[in-house]
């Protein structure tokens, strides 16, 4: 019996001994022996004690008795009997568990003899044990590493583990064994919808609808090779498209499924990827219509699975759909990579019908989309994960779902159009994403259009009467030309600047605001995110309130974003005729950047075309604003009315009042006392 606590008093060594261990799988086997052994030494005490209640007699109680008994033991006890004990029975399923952990530990055995008292061959020496399992787990090859599966004796399946825990976070893992099941018909599975495409000002890129055509063969033959029953291999392939990997990676994989599609339809492609390279590394160049090509492919796959279903049938129908204006996008990675340079005058009505001359590298794109567009990256996975959750759609269910205005340009009459919507969705990594995407799709919804100032009249009071109230993210839009009163900007050329904001519109003398970001959404497309900086001058907002007071320092009447006051980085003035645009040094809120086309250091004073403020917040804020309206207008007819009754007679009227002081102001009047 002293042996045994002897080996009771030695676990917290085992267990200290176990945290040194070089490897993770020999310290998790020694934790867990250390666990079960303190276990049964504990339930080998309650048993021994039970013994002792027998052995005197009964004349005392088991707990009185546990109390009084001193370790080692001096007086004879029985033996404990091993069928009054369940470690005396066969071997558990927790033993048999523990003679497959490491083959290095010596494996427990059942006693020989039913009335074979328990013997230091049940319980082998912790001490040995500690040394046999350190010198196994300092041979033993192949240990899984802190955080994956503790099981050595069937690797298969702890990557099988491994990789459903990856795809779960992605999608159902009974979806995707439904999909596994019709893993013969996978490249139909993952076959783009069939349709037509249009642009409104130039054609669709050449081979394009070919190029759709072979994204399912494409994408199935690179991350799902055939191979019948291999769900590991589906698992992978499934995660090499979906789960969340490093910035270039994602790219690197859409840039290989698009360079396979080229060539399956014959369309020409300056990529290039080693045939022994796996791990994204991807060579060449790629040309303005090759970029453009990209871009409408990705809008593509975004809009298979954003559509409805009306919208599919539609195509099916012979309707062509509309195609978004990617050329601000193309331009952008032009000049981010100096194919084309910033001030030059051939950036103002450009086209990519029309461009020649050099392309931009693999490495030079790559960086352009993390920095501008890091959206880019997931169209595959997104592609991918619509295509597997339209095997589950119910078409009957979905055949009433309109198709909106996906095969009409109507809502490009607006300054927001589908291009700029879904180039804005691919800069943004927040709620808004979605938002935007649906508005490239199937374009804004109207109702969400808060303030045009063609449409409600310019000025800062017609603006404030529309977004008064409004308590969620907005997009203001602006479109402005420089008539040649300045020297940095080329005269009577159009361009066009955003601000995204994440909070209401307030009437204040100060900046406010937690978060925002400012666009150049044309010629060129640029997203400037809020910098690492200590201010947050967000926006400014301020307009002249009915009870007006002197200020000796009249703060500016206007909209205003980033830098201070008196130096804002964009400010536009209380009518909405000019807007000021100052270069990013005198602005420490948003990220570096010019706005517009060659824009210098000096100010750039423009006309203001048009504007536009979109509500984000959904019908919820929408409603909550009408609320307020209401209120506000009930408060306003309520002060314009005076009640006569109040006053007591003509002489207490103020009419009276008036009337006297505007006939003889000066005259004597009796006081009476």
């Amino acid at each position: 019996m002293a042996v045994h606590y002897a080996d009771l008093d030695a676990l917290p060594d085992l267990e200290q001994s176990a945290r040194k261990l070089p490897t993770n799988g020999a310290r998790r086997t020694l934790k867990q022996l250390s666990r079960w052994r303190r276990h049964d030494m504990h339930r080998l005490r309650e048993g021994l004690l039970w013994n002792l209640e027998l052995g005197l007699g009964r004349q005392e109680a088991p707990g009185k008795a546990a109390q009084k008994i001193k370790f080692p033991l001096a007086v004879p006890l029985q033996p404990l009997q091993p069928n009054s004990s369940p470690h005396h029975q066969n071997l558990s399923y927790r033993d048999k568990q523990y003679n497959s952990l490491d083959p290095a530990i010596p494996p427990l055995s059942a006693p020989s003899s039913p009335q074979e008292p328990l013997s230091p061959l049940f319980f082998p020496d912790l001490h040995s044990t500690t040394t046999t399992a350190a010198a196994a787990a300092a041979t033993t090859p192949d240990q899984p590493a802190m955080g994956a599966s503790s099981s050595t004796g069937n690797p298969s399946s702890a990557e099988a583990r491994e990789q459903e825990s990856l795809a779960s976070a992605s999608l159902p893992l009974p979806l995707l064994r439904a999909v596994f099941s019709r893993s013969s018909h996978l490249s139909e599975t993952l076959a783009f919808p069939p349709s037509t495409f249009h642009s409104p000002s130039s054609p669709p890129p050449e081979h394009f609808h070919d190029l759709l055509a072979a994204l399912g063969p494409t994408i199935a033959s690179l991350f799902f090779p055939p191979a019948d029953g291999d769900w590991l291999g589906f698992l992978r392939g499934f995660n090499a498209c979906c789960a969340r990997a490093r910035a270039s990676l994602p790219l690197a994989h859409l840039l290989r499924v698009y360079a396979a599609a080229c060539a399956h339809a014959g369309a020409p492609c300056g990529v290039r990827f080693q045939p022994d390279e796996d791990d994204g590394k991807v060579e060449g160049e790629l040309a303005p219509a090759e970029i453009a090509a990209l871009l409408s492919m990705c809008w593509a796959m975004a809009w298979s699975g954003s559509a409805p279903r009306g919208a599919d049938e539609g195509a099916e129908k012979g309707e062509s759909l509309l195609l978004p204006d990617v050329s601000s996008l193309v331009l952008s990675a032009l000049v981010s990579a100096g194919a084309v340079a910033d001030d030059d005058a051939g950036v103002w009505g450009w086209e990519v019908s029309g461009a020649a001359g050099k392309g931009v590298t693999a490495q030079e794109f790559t960086s352009w989309v993390i920095s501008t567009v890091p959206g880019l990256g997931s169209c595959l996975s997104r592609y991918v994960r619509d295509r597997f959750r339209s095997c589950q759609v119910d078409p009957v269910k979905d055949r009433s779902v309109s198709a909106g205005n996906t095969t009409s340009d109507a809502s490009d009459v607006y300054l927001l159009t589908r291009g700029r919507a879904w180039a804005i969705s691919l800069s943004v990594r927040n709620a808004l994403s979605e938002k935007f995407l649906s508005a490239s799709v199937i374009g804004m919804d109207t109702e969400d259009l808060l303030y045009r100032s063609s449409a409600h009249g310019r000025g800062l009071s017609r603006f404030w009467s529309c977004v008064e109230g409004y308590k969620g993210p907005a997009l203001i839009l602006l479109s402005a030309f420089s008539n040649g009163g300045g020297e940095n900007v080329d005269a009577d050329q159009r361009w066009g600047i955003g601000v995204l904001t994440e909070q209401g519109f307030e009437n204040k003398d100060t900046f406010y605001g937690s978060s925002g970001f400012l666009c150049a959404t044309y010629p060129i497309f640029r997203m400037l995110l809020p910098s690492a900086g200590t201010e947050k001058n967000i926006m400014y907002c301020h307009l002249h309130t009915q009870l007006k007071t002197y200020e000796a320092k009249p703060k500016p009447l206007g909209l205003a974003f980033g830098g201070s006051i008196g130096n804002e980085r964009i400010f536009i003035d209380e009518d909405f005729s000019k807007v000021t645009v100052r270069h990013h040094a005198v602005d420490k809120t948003y990220q570096h950047g010019s706005l517009i086309p060659n824009q210098g250091y000096l100010p750039v004073v423009a006309s203001i075309l048009d504007v536009e403020v979109w509500g984000l917040g959904g019908q919820t804020t929408k409603h909550q604003q009408d609320v307020y309206k209401k209120r506000e207008d009930i408060f306003s007819g309520q002060r314009r009315k005076i009640d006569l009754a109040a006053f007591g007679n003509w002489e207490d009227s103020p009419e009276k009042m008036m009337m006297d002081m505007v006939s003889d102001p000066n005259r004597n009047q009796r006081e009476e006392r």
